[in-house]
């Protein structure tokens, strides 16, 4: 796994407004270069939306934004899978970044690599949905919830980045969740401890 963590502020005339950058990616193991995707896909994911925002985090923006949030983000995850694609060619990686701007979250998702909504009373809501084959099953109302846990195969992708010469990305805008807190992990963490245990730690 590899993962960028970025929190800081935008300072403006008024205010300052919360930013924070969060990447979460996970190289397919059994593929060569797995740990070179997932590299790739934090580093080049986080270099191009700093790069974006860098005059507004450290100095007077001279310029407005260009493009939307989620152009910025669907741009930096189209670039990262042409680079995993040339660069480490059979390899795949789950991506799932988190750009915080004020009171609103902009998610970039491809694999089964996840953000969670957590709240003060115990509620853990998915924010992302799988791009699994054990979850299209589930969708398709083959598999119950339970069986979907047991499955044999749960670690079948349908979608990853660096896989495939189209990539279609998750890439959505919700609100920060109030008086909570944004969680990503890879199924390193929700594959193994059940969502009572992720909240009690």
């Amino acid at each position: 796994d590899s993962l960028l963590a970025i929190t800081s502020t935008i300072s403006g005339n008024t205010e300052s407004i919360p930013f924070g950058l969060y990447i979460v990616a996970d190289g397919m193991g059994r593929h060569q270069f797995g740990e070179v995707a997932s590299n790739a896909a934090v580093r080049i994911m986080g270099g191009n939306i700093t790069k974006k925002f860098h005059s507004y985090l450290y100095n007077l923006p001279t310029q407005a934004l260009q493009e939307s949030l989620q152009e910025v983000m669907e741009s930096s995850v189209m670039e990262a899978h042409q680079y995993v694609q040339k660069e480490a060619p059979g390899s795949g990686t789950t991506v799932t970044a988190a750009l915080v701007l004020g009171q609103q979250v902009t998610i970039a998702h491809v694999g089964d690599s996840r953000a969670y909504s957590i709240y003060p009373d115990g509620r853990i809501e998915p924010i992302t949905r799988d791009h699994s084959l054990v979850k299209r099953l589930e969708e398709l109302g083959h598999l119950s919830k339970d069986e979907a846990a047991n499955f044999p195969h749960r670690n079948v992708l349908i979608r990853a980045l660096g896989q495939g010469e189209s990539l279609e990305a998750d890439v959505f805008t919700v609100p920060f969740p109030q008086a909570g807190y944004l969680m990503i992990c890879s199924d390193g963490l929700w594959g193994v401890i059940s969502e009572k245990d992720i909240y009690r730690s």
